[in-house]
Formats: C-alpha cells, structure tokens, sequence
C-alpha cells in the first residue's frame, strides 16, 4: 500500500511539472510510473493469490 501512495504522490509531482517540462521528459515518467504501478498491480494479485490457495 505504501508503494502505491508513492506512486501516486510521484504522479501528483510529475503532473504538476508537466507545464514546464518537454513533452519527451513527461512521456518517460509516464511510462515509469504506468510500469511501475503495473508491477506494484501483478505482486499484489500473485500474494493475493498464494495466500488464498495456501490458506
């Protein structure tokens, strides 16, 4: 859960820059934070997983 507070605080930091930085800049954030939020998304639903099969 953490993870994803920081994920979406970072998303609130880039989109305020977002203004003021050039458009290649914001595309690699973007592409950051969505991977980074989609792994944070599999590793939830594999322990989710597990968790339920185990117990």
């Amino acid at each position: 859960m953490l993870f994803l507070v920081a994920a979406l605080l970072l998303l609130g930091v880039v989109m305020g820059t977002v203004a003021h930085a050039p458009l290649p800049v914001t595309l690699v954030a973007a592409a950051v934070i969505g991977i980074w939020l989609i792994v944070f998304a599999l590793r939830e639903r594999g322990a989710r997983r597990r968790h339920t099969t185990a117990g």
